[in-house]
């Protein structure tokens, strides 16, 4: 479970959503103090399930984006091969 002040939760609301929506729960708190949590609602299992294979998918793409090339892979040489 992540703990956030009131303060950071307004500023990374959006963030913490999309935490929650992916099963973690998240607490509020005032001066240390736990005021909220933020929890998912339950969706139906199979719109719960295509959110998490979604988001982990997107997660797995902008990490592997700025990915170095793989090395003595000629990119066009494959596109004029599949075109044969």
């Amino acid at each position: 479970m992540k703990t956030v002040a009131i303060y950071e939760a307004k500023t990374h609301l959006s963030e913490l959503l999309a935490a929650v929506e992916l099963g973690e729960e998240v607490t509020i708190t005032r001066r240390g103090n736990p005021i909220a949590r933020l929890v998912a609602v339950h969706l139906p299992e199979s719109h719960a399930s295509q959110t998490i294979k979604r988001r982990a998918l997107i997660a797995r793409i902008r990490a592997n984006r700025d990915a170095a090339p793989v090395a003595g892979f000629d990119l066009q040489a494959a596109i004029e091969e599949g075109r044969d």
